[in-house]
């Protein structure tokens, strides 16, 4: 197989895998926008909510209903669920194993075609098939981030909201309105929950579900306890805030005294993988014998081994929680 020919079907895979990421997403964002403008238009009128998301449950690819269907009752399809919405990816359990799937292909021919050697092709697969939980991972520490640094600002807006005369509900659509993305999108995300009928609490523990921060969860329990005890909820969004900015400045200051710490081990976890992947390219036939011979391959698990090893006890070292 020429080198022409090897790139020509590697670029119309790679351009096919994205082209489907983009129209699964594309088609997920609008299934869920009309689910929930149907259903808030349908519940006055005997349930038709329901039947118009049956009726666009059907219009959706079939490939990914089936899939759906067949992982519906199964305990890791709750845990993926969680992570999109974690992540605050529009897709659904079946759109996202398709996406891991065709990741695995794609993964494992470009291993083999590069690699020259079967024996890739089964480390292309596992690379694959951790890529897309690897982006699910990275989005959703991204945005817990965020979240947190944008808490305390607004537990601020909140609180002068409340002493303005706001409602509590009032408060977090104000925040949906005047802070940016990721916070005010979650708490629009509450505000219309509560719109549709669920409880206050019961929005606020959904949201806790989506955003897993101590943070937050220290602010959702002091709404409820206030809720059910009563008292200024206005003096206590101000304690409360005050608190996690706190946490927020001190977190801030020790990333920046570990940061070097934290540097130098993804410098020496990836220096050897990518020295290997530089003399791959200069000499193929130099390296290629650790991939087609026994003791190669005795010697690649346990640098894997011990490089995955090294970069866990450094950041064990590194990582100080607040």
């Amino acid at each position: 197989m020429s080198a022409i020919v090897v790139a020509v079907v590697i670029g119309f895979i790679t351009f096919f895998f994205f082209a489907m990421i983009g129209i699964i997403i594309s088609q997920s964002q609008k299934k869920v926008d009309d689910r929930l403008e149907r259903y808030a238009a349908g519940r006055g009128r005997g349930g038709l909510g329901g039947q118009a998301a049956e009726a666009e449950g059907k219009r959706s690819s079939f490939i990914v209903q089936q899939v759906d269907r067949a992982v519906a009752k199964k305990r890791f399809a709750t845990g993926i669920a969680l992570q999109l919405a974690q992540a605050d990816l529009k897709l659904s359990v079946g759109e996202f194993l398709i996406i891991n799937f065709m990741s695995v292909l794609l993964c494992s021919f470009l291993f083999y075609v590069l690699g020259g050697s079967a024996f890739m092709a089964p480390i292309g697969a596992v690379v694959g098939f951790f890529l897309p939980r690897l982006y699910v991972n990275m989005r959703k520490r991204a945005r817990l981030k965020a979240f947190n640094d944008q808490l305390g600002d607004t537990i601020t807006l909140m609180a002068n909201a409340l002493r303005a005369g706001y409602s509590l509900i009032q408060a977090m659509e104000a925040v949906s309105r005047e802070m940016p993305p990721p916070i005010s999108e979650e708490f629009a995300r509450v505000v219309k929950e509560v719109g549709l009928g669920l409880t206050q609490e019961e929005a606020m523990n959904h949201l806790l579900e989506r955003v897993r921060s101590e943070d937050l969860d220290l602010l959702i329990t002091a709404i409820n306890v206030q809720h059910e005890v009563g008292g200024n909820l206005a003096e206590i969004l101000d304690s409360i805030g005050f608190t996690i900015r706190e946490r927020v400045r001190i977190l801030g200051e020790v990333r920046v005294l570990t940061a070097q710490g934290m540097l130098s081990g993804y410098v020496i976890s990836f220096l050897p993988i990518g020295l290997m992947a530089i003399l791959f390219l200069i000499n193929r036939d130099y390296i290629g014998a650790m991939f087609k011979e026994p003791c190669g391959w005795a010697m690649l698990a346990v640098m894997a081994i011990m490089i995955t090893a090294g970069f866990i006890a450094i950041q064990k070292i590194v990582r100080i929680d607040v």
